[in-house]
């Protein structure tokens, strides 16, 4: 059988890189044909028990990724080395400098993070310097750079000056199980068990309240701008956590929308969340792909995303009032919230065919293509 490495923080079908990373290692595990080492903090059950599968666990001091960076490089390298002639390794971003296959989820080059608090600013410079660093000397030595859309691609070439011979671009799948599209039936149930009102517009937000990235800070003045008007009845339900999510708990009392804003937290059923929600809005300042949205389509919620991430390639020129052309304008974001709130049927319809293309690519399907990619 033919040895894989693959180093990576977690492999985990909870969301973003994680679930992606997750999928690549199922799916060479049911191959067959594939002798898999996974190399990182966090290995699903199903992974860790299967029998293709060894598990190289790192641990990650006190929790902090800056702690466990090193220690994940360190260790990747190691267990990658007896693998190099006969094998494929494959490490996320900066992971690991292998010489081999980067696969890119996410380039610190084309993003600065914009910290909020006392300790993140302190924290956050010396944090993406180092990131930085890992990052070009990986990709500038690897055989092969897979990113997740065309605009990550475009970033690894324009930030980092690499050669576009060496770059691939392979889209992320679905699972079309889990993400299924929501009946009225389903939107019901998810929302009595939820306590969500069955006669009110829920729109959804789902990200890290730790930094200004997933632009929730630009989504909250919209949402302010929206509730001064007595004709707008919706509420907002907001998933994630982080170091500004009692921050922002303190801002929505303050400003009386705690009424209207729900701070779930940290959640793993988010395909029910998105069954219960009618709308998700994800004005990231930067985003290489957005499965978070990805998701919400193919279980038939419409999504209004920044027109620069990397899932906004793919939205048909019909949806493209969907598109934020400014996340900075929070009267933009207010603007097409609610323009889409008198228009949420047509939206519906318009929504299908794109629904169904996501789901119509699996995981598995994802997953022979980043083979056959690295393989040729």
């Amino acid at each position: 059988m033919k040895p894989w490495v693959l180093i990576a923080g977690d492999f985990t079908p909870l969301g973003g890189m994680d679930r992606a990373n997750h999928a690549l290692a199922a799916s060479l595990a049911a191959s067959g044909d594939a002798e898999v080492h996974l190399v990182g903090h966090r290995v699903w059950p199903d992974l860790a028990g299967h029998s293709s599968v060894h598990v190289h666990r790192v641990r990650r001091p006190f929790g902090a990724h800056l702690l466990g960076a090193p220690r994940l490089a360190s260790e990747g390298e190691r267990i990658a080395r007896p693998y190099r002639a006969e094998g494929r390794i494959v490490a996320n971003g900066g992971n690991a400098d292998t010489g081999d296959v980067t696969w890119v989820h996410y380039l610190h080059a084309a993003h600065a993070p914009r910290a909020s608090g006392l300790r993140q600013r302190v924290q956050a410079p010396a944090t993406h310097r180092y990131y930085l660093v890992r990052e070009r000397r990986a990709l500038s030595r690897a055989r092969v750079i897979v990113c997740n859309s065309q605009r990550t691609s475009r970033d690894v070439r324009e930030h980092l000056g690499i050669d576009s011979s060496r770059v691939r671009v392979v889209y992320y799948g679905s699972d079309a199980a889990s993400f299924a599209p929501v009946t009225p039936a389903e939107r019901m149930s998810a929302r009595q068990a939820l306590g969500w009102p069955l006669d009110r517009p829920m729109v959804v937000f789902i990200g890290a309240l730790g930094d200004r990235r997933k632009g929730f800070d630009k989504l909250f003045e919209a949402w302010e701008h929206l509730c001064q008007d007595r004709a707008w009845e919706g509420e907002l339900a907001v998933v994630g956590t982080g170091s500004e999510l009692d921050t922002w708990r303190r801002r929505a009392a303050h400003a009386r929308l705690d009424g209207r804003t729900r701070f779930l937290g940290f959640r793993e059923d988010v395909p029910s969340i998105l069954a219960a929600s009618d709308l998700l809005v994800h004005p990231a300042r930067y985003e290489a792909y957005g499965l978070g949205v990805h998701e919400a389509i193919c279980r038939g919620v419409p999504a209004i995303v920044s027109g620069a991430a990397g899932i906004a390639e793919l939205y048909p020129e019909d949806l493209r009032d969907l598109l934020i052309t400014n996340v900075e304008d929070a009267r933009e974001i207010a603007d097409r919230i609610h323009r889409w709130r008198w228009d949420a049927d047509a939206t519906a319809v318009r929504l299908r065919p794109f629904s169904e293309r996501l789901r119509s690519r699996s995981w598995r399907e994802m997953s022979t293509e980043f083979v056959r990619v690295v393989e040729s």
